[in-house]
């Protein structure tokens, strides 16, 4: 008997089914995709999710101090640890959460105490994954929002370690999951590691492209200054319907890195056994997703808002749809995935360098035969 099936089932059942109705409401994107994970890691997902939705609630919320999100971060990943109860947590936080902050996410922390009996019903090696992943992620992200300006990051590494922070270390954690769950994912661990962190920048950089007008009403903004300096634009300058070429340049240089990272994202796809449907699905459909809105934003870089480059919900059928012609051949993915990317511009090889430490391009080459 597993530690999920030993602890309380009526309990568990309820929980679960809580945390699948939250879920739709924090967010239709995941309420989509995580479904289409097989039964054994469809719940383990969806409360990972949660538990980053909540650290990440904590960094967002605009009501609290730098030092408050030291303390509730502190705070969760004792929670989550199973060193401090989660009720004290919930209500000292929910208590504070301004009407900034989704009702979904309000209600979502008041009730943290509910996920996390799911979470300290899981198997010790899931348990340790989700761990790792709000341990490293709550105090990465309590160390930049300190430090936030709306004057954007130094420079290049600094976004590589925000998405690190923030998105890599999920992909870690999801990969350690399909790995206890298959031994076919197992053996190919080491590669695919470090292909998630990668697959995790691509995703979170495109949402730092989409999101650049309302994260500076936030008084933050997660572009590099050294990349735009050195094309003659300052971000300090930066101003919704203002646009200028050489914030574009700037913008396009951007868009190309996080182009080679979904270049990744797809590899890593692919690795994933043919007879893992539902895996390959939820990768895919996240991948297709994101290629499509950077190419939204390529094609539009002198857009105002998030709005003006957010996908369509035909273009979310459409790559639904696609999911079927690319499960069995990896051909076809690869050429499906070209079509989508078309017309983004590419990364010079010589920037590969600009990756470390925490993410490197892959070349292909580099993996091998996988199938």
């Amino acid at each position: 008997m597993t530690a999920r099936q030993a602890a309380m089932p009526e309990t568990l059942s309820a929980d679960e089914q809580y945390q699948n109705e939250i879920l739709q409401g924090v967010s239709r994107t995941f309420a989509l995709t995580i479904p289409q994970l097989p039964d054994a890691l469809r719940p383990v997902v969806v409360n990972a999710y949660l538990l980053c939705r909540i650290a990440d609630t904590i960094e967002d919320e605009v009501a609290l101090t730098a030092a408050q999100k030291r303390q509730f971060a502190q705070q969760f990943i004792d929670v989550v640890a199973g060193r401090a109860s989660a009720e004290p947590f919930a209500a000292g936080l929910a208590g504070l959460l301004s009407e900034q902050t989704l009702a979904a996410e309000r209600e979502l922390v008041a009730n943290s105490a509910r996920v996390l009996r799911i979470t300290h019903a899981m198997t010790p090696a899931q348990h340790a994954a989700l761990l790792r992943c709000v341990t490293v992620m709550a105090n990465g992200m309590a160390l930049f929002q300190a430090n936030k300006t709306a004057d954007g990051l130094a420079d290049l590494a600094q976004l590589d370690s925000y998405c690190y922070y923030v998105a890599g270390v999920v992909g870690e954690m999801l990969t350690e999951l399909y790995c206890d769950y298959s031994d076919e994912i197992k053996a190919r661990r080491e590669v695919m590691l470090m292909l998630a962190i990668s697959f995790g920048q691509g995703l979170q950089m495109t949402n730092i492209l989409k999101d650049i007008w309302e994260d500076r009403g936030r008084g933050a903004c997660w572009l590099p200054q050294d990349m735009f300096r050195r094309h003659g634009f300052e971000l300090r300058n930066l101003n919704p319907g203002q646009h200028d070429t050489k914030f574009g340049k700037g913008l396009g240089e951007l868009i190309a890195i996080a182009h080679a990272h979904l270049e990744n994202a797809l590899t890593y796809t692919l690795m994933i056994p043919r007879r893992e449907k539902g895996i390959r699905r939820f990768c895919f459909w996240a991948l297709g997703m994101a290629v499509l809105t950077l190419r939204k934003i390529n094609r539009h870089r002198d857009f105002t808002s998030g709005r003006q480059v957010k996908i369509s919900r035909r273009s979310v059928k459409a790559t639904i749809a696609a999911t079927h012609l690319t499960n069995n051949s990896d051909a076809v993915a690869r050429l499906m995935f070209n079509l989508a990317a078309s017309g983004l511009p590419k990364a010079a090889a010589s920037r590969s360098n600009v990756f470390a430490p925490t993410t490197t391009i892959i070349n292909k080459s580099d993996v091998g035969q996988v199938h």
